[in-house]
């Protein structure tokens, strides 16, 4: 039966085009505040990776079986997600901003993990191929996210602790 594995990839397709209006929203309205993009250099690879992390589970996932585990770990990473996105609010956004004399937000996920997105993203580019039963696929592009985040990290928190926001 392949409308399952059809409906799963089309939610997470269009959950991701949505965040990416969201994020370019948010990212229009922070710069008009005076905000900052920085290291915005790895920014297309990164939307590569995530895109051809899309693409590639559309090619090879179609008509292929849920796991029920793997499913209801990325289900719940999805509203893991959603707490992140209500926390930050008009905050959050694709790219690195700084807003100058904003604080460090430290409510929500952000009082357990200083990245709670980025280890929510490690999960979910596991979690998904794993449900449908792609593990090599799911290697492949943890290990590639991980190379992406340590760049994006440092560069995030070199960012915070310039702007004196880290202690």
């Amino acid at each position: 039966m392949m409308w399952p594995s059809v409906a799963l990839l089309t939610f997470v397709t269009l959950q991701r085009l949505g965040e990416l209006v969201l994020a370019r929203r948010n990212t229009a309205a922070l710069l008009a505040r005076g905000a900052r993009e920085v290291a915005p250099e790895h920014y297309p690879a990164m939307v590569a990776l995530h895109a051809g992390w899309i693409i590639g589970l559309w090619l090879l996932a179609p008509g292929r079986p849920i796991g029920l585990f793997w499913f209801l770990v990325f289900m719940g990473l999805q509203a893991l997600r959603l707490w992140v996105l209500a926390t930050l609010k008009e905050r959050w956004t694709t790219r690195i901003i700084i807003l100058p004399g904003a604080p460090l937000v430290s409510s929500g996920p952000y009082l357990f993990l200083r990245h709670p997105n980025y280890a929510i993203v490690v999960g979910e580019i596991a979690a998904l191929p794993l449900a449908f039963g792609l593990p090599l696929y799911a290697l492949v592009f943890s290990f590639l996210n991980a190379f992406i985040l340590l760049i994006r990290m440092r560069a995030e928190n070199a960012a915070l602790e310039s702007a004196m926001i880290l202690k």
